[in-house]
């Protein structure tokens, strides 16, 4: 059951004005970080030990006299034996003491189990606490029944590794690194059964994920992941902003492409099968005639998570698409958080965001500007889950 909203909004009576900005020290940290301190806001880092001194030394704020920041973006760090420990109560107490605001990201969803995060983790989250489980491919309310809701095009579903007859996607977590992929591709039965055994052998996946894997046809195309905003402040029609668009850089997949073909044909055993760990992130723009259709998926992707799941999506959310050959848009992943890829946009924001708001606009910035426009209007209690 995930907690009540009315309880979260309660606490928030206790909080300062302005109240501390948050996050996890992992993925996109540094981009809300910064963009809370564009706006005015304090911030806290909440990191595991030996992951800390990006934050508490690297990017550490330093403030004159005044309070303006001359230096770096993080205020605090509070460091935890592991990630999961800052959802303990006496962690969630400090956090409400401190008057922290948690934007939600990758990392906070997969390191702390989304039982404890739905139903006992009291800390105000700036977004939709009940859709963060629906990045999880095993549940059967998971983003490819929103989608489908939203009458959204994502890659057809292969029922069966033997109904496999073209190249399609097997996606499934990596064996010990849960955060990472364990996908591969096969284009029939006998090359699923190949490459299978083989990271089964290497353990990179295990048979139990492989068993509930999900299989989809592979889309040929480019990859672009829309980062969009959606705030319930404004009038409907003005509530979805696109922000900005990348692209992911994976590894081994993309050192496997950038070699010769005759070279890539040279390597052996299960090194050949490319692994899809996300590594690193590009910025990109898309031709403005792929805009409208984009535009139209962001605001059916809203309009069911409103009607399916109160108060549906709030703040940053990213759609991630692959555009085949005809211009035509597939959504084969949903962040309903803040996306991983978000830190290209830091300080110098994104071409669309800046276009919209006439000024540097990054996913960061336009959160802690929601935040702040909210207690301004004595409105944070709509803002937050």
């Amino acid at each position: 059951m995930v907690l009540p909203r009315s309880e979260v909004q309660t606490l928030l009576r206790d909080y300062p004005t302005p109240p501390v900005i948050g996050a996890v020290g992992s993925h996109s940290a540094l981009d809300i970080a910064d963009g809370a301190v564009e706006e005015g806001f304090h911030t806290l880092v909440l990191a595991q030990k030996g992951r800390e001194r990006t934050y508490s030394t690297y990017y550490r704020a330093h403030r004159d006299p005044t309070g303006r920041v001359t230096r770096g973006c993080v205020d605090e760090v509070w460091t935890y034996p592991k990630f999961a420990d800052a959802a303990a109560p006496e962690s969630q107490m400090r956090l409400r003491q401190r008057g922290v605001l948690v934007v939600p990201n990758r990392a906070l969803s997969s390191y702390v189990p989304l039982d404890l995060l739905e139903d006992s983790f009291r800390v105000p989250l700036v977004g939709a606490r009940n859709l963060l489980r629906i990045e999880e491919r095993s549940e059967r309310d998971n983003y490819y029944a929103l989608l489908a809701a939203a009458g959204i095009p994502a890659p057809q579903r292969i029922a069966t590794p033997q109904e496999i007859e073209s190249l399609a996607m097997i996606k499934l977590p990596h064996a010990t690194r849960r955060l990472e992929r364990g996908f591969f591709t096969a284009a029939s039965f006998e090359e699923y059964q190949r490459k299978s055994e083989a990271l089964l052998a290497a353990g990179t996946i295990t048979a139990a994920d492989l068993e509930a894997a999900r299989i989809e046809e592979y889309v040929l195309g480019p990859v672009f992941n829309f980062n969009f905003f959606f705030s319930p402040l404004v009038p409907r029609e003005d509530g979805l902003e696109l922000l900005g668009v990348d692209e992911r850089r994976e590894s081994s997949l993309d050192g496997l492409v950038r070699l010769p073909a005759s070279q890539q044909l040279e390597i052996r055993g299960s090194h050949a099968i490319p692994h899809y760990t996300v590594v690193g992130h590009g910025t990109l723009t898309v031709r403005e005639s792929l805009l409208e259709e984009i535009f139209d998926y962001g605001e059916r992707f809203v309009e069911a998570t409103r009607s399916r799941a109160a108060p549906g999506m709030l703040g940053p959310f990213t759609l991630q698409t692959c555009i085949d050959r005809d211009g035509k848009a597939f959504v084969f992943d949903v962040a309903a958080r803040i996306g991983g890829g978000t830190n290209i946009h830091l300080s110098l924001g994104h071409p669309y965001g800046n276009a919209l708001w006439r000024t540097p606009m990054s996913s960061g910035r336009r959160v802690a500007i929601e935040i702040r426009r909210a207690a301004a209007e004595g409105r944070l209690a709509e803002v937050v889950t």
